[in-house]
């Protein structure tokens, strides 16, 4: 993420995340994000807000861990790259929109707390649907590994 193309933004699921699969088996999800501005207005001492709304778009293990997840409501921070899409409706017209590709989504802890289930490493870890049953991230070494070892 050197190209100077980040993002962090904050804020609520507006639709529960949508997964679907390429026709080569590539996972990826999206969601709206509605992200909250308040100020206030120092004339009237009133408090304003704006929203922005942001479409994330997420793949592989990603995708499909943000869609076991993260549910309509929930509050979360996204970091990841801008991306412009262009396209042409049927009459003619051009559009065009820029949306979230989102690296990491996790859950805000501001004013909630988050139970981490790590899920079991995959062969070759390319996102594919396969592989273990999520499991509970323990507090202590797991059986079989030696102290001695080094860790990465």
């Amino acid at each position: 993420m050197a190209n100077g193309n980040n993002v962090t933004v904050v804020g609520n699921c507006t639709r529960d995340p949508e997964l679907r699969f390429t026709a080569g088996g590539q996972a990826v999800a999206s969601f709206g994000l509605a992200v909250n501005r308040r100020w206030q207005n120092r004339q009237t001492n009133e408090w304003e807000e704006a929203v922005s709304f942001f479409d994330i778009t997420c793949w592989a293990q990603l995708a499909e861990n943000v869609a076991e997840s993260i549910t309509k409501g929930s509050r979360v921070i996204v970091t990841g790259r801008l991306d412009q899409r262009s396209w042409e409706t049927q009459d003619g017209d051009k559009r065009s929109k820029i949306e979230i590709v989102a690296d990491e989504i996790g859950p805000s802890l501001s004013y909630a707390t988050a139970q981490v289930v790590r899920n079991e490493r995959r062969e070759g870890f390319d996102g594919g649907s396969g592989g273990s049953a999520p499991r509970a991230v323990p507090n202590s070494a797991p059986a079989g590994y030696d102290t001695d070892e080094e860790p990465f």
